[in-house]
């Protein structure tokens, strides 16, 4: 599974404005709404990533955050993407605000892959060049076609 697939115009924010850590993962949740059968399933994926938030920040460092969590409420890996318009404090562990968002959500019973696609996300965006380059794009066609070329560049399917 390819990190792009997860991601189409709806799930992409870029150049998004937004003042508080609720609020930005508020927002990357709601853009999975086309993508559940019900709000009851919506506000379930909206507990798990609240609830794994709380446990301990997913703010890890040169300005990303990976948001996450599982839960019964899909059967498939979801993902979102914001790249935020200014700077957002996320209470990350290197205490330096974010601007890169990857929010994935995955089924409570595949552990494998929520680990694999975390780590994808990790290695991705681990690479300067790689932010540099998400950190231009303007467009969520941009933002796919980064994540498209980088992840055929450097990675076989998962």
């Amino acid at each position: 599974m390819n990190l792009f697939s997860l991601l189409d115009s709806e799930t992409i924010l870029p150049q998004f404005e937004v003042s508080s850590k609720k609020e930005l993962i508020n927002a990357l949740v709601d853009t999975l709404a086309n993508k559940t059968d019900s709000d009851e399933e919506l506000e379930e994926i909206r507990r798990a990533v609240l609830e794994r938030e709380k446990v301990m920040s997913t703010g890890v460092g040169k300005g990303l955050a990976i948001p996450h969590g599982k839960t019964t409420a899909v059967d498939n890996n979801l993902g979102a993407f914001a790249l935020l318009k200014e700077p957002l404090n996320f209470d990350s562990i290197d205490g330096q605000p974010v601007k890169i968002v990857f929010l994935l959500v995955s089924p409570q019973s595949n552990n494998s892959m929520h680990i694999k696609l975390l780590s994808r996300i990790s290695r991705l965006m681990n690479s300067g060049t790689f932010r540099e380059k998400i950190q231009n794009c303007e467009t969520e066609n941009e933002i796919r076609n980064a994540f498209q070329e980088e992840e055929e560049k450097y990675f076989v399917n998962l």
